[in-house]
């Protein structure tokens, strides 16, 4: 994740008058830490959540301890609560949340090291989730955890940008 990427896609953030809120566990802040680097993104950066444990997600977010239990800390339904709580708790316009296993052990539920999940969720955005299965030392899952995150927001960015077009009234 480059500086340059970050630095484009908090521009895309300002220029759409949009403020974005993080909700991270395994990247344990590398996502937010990458966005603080930028000059200005206080701007579009409302902060995040750093959930690393299970007790951070439960009290921090108020993710129910039924959803961990019955789905488990690293999955779909957990991501969507984890980028749902951020987004409600800030009052962002948009969220993210990145929540996965960077190893070098598992936590006993069965998944493999590198299995990820990325969510989101907007005020005009669409919900949604999407698995990643990266491989690499704990480290290389954690850093590209958090590029994914980026890319993800890249993406809803571009997404959004494209809608408003659509709605722009035609000239001529």
């Amino acid at each position: 994740m480059t500086e340059s990427f970050i630095d484009q896609i908090v521009k895309k953030l300002i220029d759409a008058s949009l403020c974005v809120a993080f909700a991270e566990s395994c990247t344990a802040g590398l996502v937010s830490g990458a966005m603080g680097r930028i000059p200005g993104a206080s701007r579009a950066f409302w902060g995040s959540f750093i959930t690393y444990s299970v007790d951070a997600k439960i009290k921090l977010l108020g993710i129910a301890p039924a959803l961990i239990e019955k789905y488990g800390a690293v999955s779909e339904e957990c991501a969507l609560a984890m980028a749902e709580a951020a987004l409600a708790k800030s009052g962002a316009d948009v969220a993210l949340s990145v929540t996965g296993l960077a190893g070098p052990e598992g936590d006993g539920s069965g998944l493999p090291v590198g299995t990820v999940w990325i969510g989101w969720c907007g005020k005009n955005f669409p919900s949604g989730a999407v698995l990643h299965q990266f491989s690499g030392s704990r480290n290389e899952i954690r850093e590209s955890a958090a590029d994914s995150v980026m890319t993800k927001l890249a993406e809803i960015l571009e997404q959004s940008a494209m809608n408003r077009q659509q709605l722009l009234p035609a000239n001529g």
